[in-house]
Order: structure tokens, then C-alpha cells, then sequence
């Protein structure tokens, strides 16, 4: 059973921004000009989010045209979810186990 989660992946979402982009691409595969006009982010800071947002493997591009579309990779959020199921059990599991005082 895991008892741990994966914390890089956990850095990357706990920023405000990165998770407004995730919530938002759960919903739809968007261009990087949706997703200005969504989060009112500027432009390249939006950008160097998507960078980080690709290099962690939580979303993927799909070029059209001149555009790049972003779509949320699911499979990342369901293994991160099940990693917290399974700390979840964990502590149901070890509820009653305390560890006596020297």
C-alpha cells in the first residue's frame, strides 16, 4: 500500500494559476488565447506556466494551425488521486496504532 504521494507533482499544481489552468482544461482542450481570456493571466506568464505544466507530464499540445491547443492528461490526475486514496486507507487502517511515549 503507498503511503506517500508524488510531491513534485504536488508543487506544480499548488500553484494558484497552474490549478485555474487544470480546472479550466478539465473541462476543454483550449489554446493559450482561451486560457488568457479565462485566468486574465498575461500572455507569457501564461506560457511559462503551460512550460511547467508540460515538462511535469500533467498536460499535452496538440498544434492547429498556427495555435497550440492544451488538453489535460486525466491518467496524471487519477494516478495523484489514487495516491491520496491509498494514504487515505493508510490512516483508516492505522487509526487505532499509537506509538507509546518514552
Amino acid at each position: 500500500m503507498l503511503t506517500s504521494v508524488d510531491t513534485d507533482l504536488i508543487r506544480v499544481l499548488a500553484d494558484p494559476l497552474r490549478l485555474r489552468i487544470v480546472t479550466l482544461l478539465a473541462k476543454e482542450t483550449l489554446c493559450t488565447t482561451h486560457l488568457v481570456e479565462e485566468t486574465g493571466a498575461r500572455q507569457t506568464n501564461l506560457s511559462n506556466h503551460l512550460k511547467v505544466l508540460r515538462e511535469a507530464g500533467v498536460v499535452e499540445t496538440e498544434p492547429c494551425g498556427r495555435f497550440t491547443y492544451y488538453r489535460l492528461k486525466p491518467e496524471v490526475i487519477a494516478s495523484l488521486a489514487g495516491q491520496f486514496a491509498d494514504l487515505a486507507e493508510s490512516a483508516r487502517t492505522a487509526a487505532d496504532n499509537k506509538r507509546a511515549c518514552p
